[in-house]
């Protein structure tokens, strides 16, 4: 019930700031079926590929920034967790009295936590902050940061652009949900700021190597 109750209300605010267009997005892109099944896909995966390998990615080749990054990560999940307790949010595809089209469910979509039997294993109302969001904004601004080919960063830039596009025609999160992904990608930032005295790109590119001790003394006998 609070989920639902959060929905109407983030569907009014929407409307209100003249940005509730998901509908139209979302029945725009599901009448080319090849386009919706290829974004669930989308949906359904490349949220945990992506991650862990621009993850697996910093740890070989910038292991000094790997650690800071990672905490970025992890902090600004540990905030959205809190923020699926606090703030139950249903996706415009579960609203009730809307006109959304649930593209996993009309296409039989594999392998997303919000169809068939994994939809009983997963949080259906934890739509807000969207982690797609949170997530793909981090990849993004890390492969843009530290990536040296041109079309590696290009790349860094057009991925969180196209999850938004994808989260929002695929009926699974508001506009708003989108924006409380990079706030609490900005709240960990901000940790790991605090943690490491620097933002995680500015930090070395390899571990600065330990002060050898010093020798020890000579000691000569008691005397």
């Amino acid at each position: 019930g609070a989920a639902l109750r959060n929905t109407d209300w983030i569907w009014r605010a929407e409307h209100t700031l003249g940005i509730a267009v998901e509908e139209s997005v979302n029945h725009a892109v599901n009448s080319a079926t090849w386009l919706i099944v290829g974004m669930n896909y989308y949906y359904a995966t490349l949220h945990f590929i992506v991650t862990l390998t621009v993850l697996v990615w910093l740890y070989r080749s910038h292991p000094g920034r790997y650690a800071a990054a990672r905490l970025v990560l992890f902090a600004t999940t540990a905030v959205a967790l809190a923020g699926y307790y606090l703030y139950p949010l249903a996706p415009p595809r579960l609203m009730p009295g809307a006109d959304f089209v649930d593209t996993v469910a009309a296409h039989r979509t594999w392998g997303s936590m919000a169809s068939g039997d994994l939809k009983h294993m997963s949080n259906q109302y934890a739509a807000m902050p969207s982690m797609h969001i949170g997530w793909s904004v981090w990849c993004g601004l890390t492969v843009f940061a530290l990536a040296r080919l041109p079309w590696v960063r290009v790349l860094g830039v057009l991925y969180p652009m196209a999850t938004l596009v994808v989260i929002v025609a695929t009926a699974n999160h508001f506009w708003l949900d989108a924006v409380g992904g990079v706030l609490c990608l900005a709240f960990g930032f901000a940790v790991a700021r605090l943690w490491y005295g620097a933002l995680p790109y500015s930090l070395p590119r390899r571990v600065p190597p330990r002060r050898a001790d010093p020798p020890p003394l000579p000691t000569g006998p008691r005397t």
